[in-house]
């Protein structure tokens, strides 16, 4: 049986979450993500699945270090930045603008960076018996 994020195909005016679908750890995060968006604005596609264009080389590039989120218009972001829009549109507004606040968002940003590079261990020990 597969996952939502497989099944779902972005449509006009959602986000699209571009993840690494060889990733354990960004395939969990994004099931909690998708089964919080109780208004159906975010698409979850693993960025090898994803359409070329919007896709291409340098996107791709990118998608294999660090998850990206496509606005509606077309803004990219990644990261921790991406993660925190995320937040905001599975229902944590005030703790995702809080973090987004100078100097706060580079801690986020380093958090990512921290889980990204060390994706294993945190999928052990956040995602114990799953």
């Amino acid at each position: 049986m597969s996952d939502k994020s497989d099944e779902q195909r972005p449509l006009a005016g959602q986000y699209w979450l571009l993840w690494d679908g060889d990733c354990g750890f960004c395939r969990r995060a994004v099931a909690w993500a998708l089964a919080r968006d109780r208004e159906g604005r975010l698409a979850a596609l693993p960025y090898q699945q994803a359409p070329w264009p919007p896709m291409d080389e340098d996107l791709a590039l990118a998608c294999g270090g660090a998850v990206h989120l496509r606005h509606p218009d077309g803004r990219l972001e990644r990261a921790g930045r991406a993660c925190l829009t995320v937040l905001e549109l599975v229902g944590f507004p005030k703790i995702a603008r809080w973090l987004r606040r100078w100097p706060l968002v580079w801690g986020v940003e380093a958090g990512y960076w921290l889980v990204a590079r060390n994706r294993m261990l945190f999928s052990r020990l956040m995602f114990r018996g799953k």
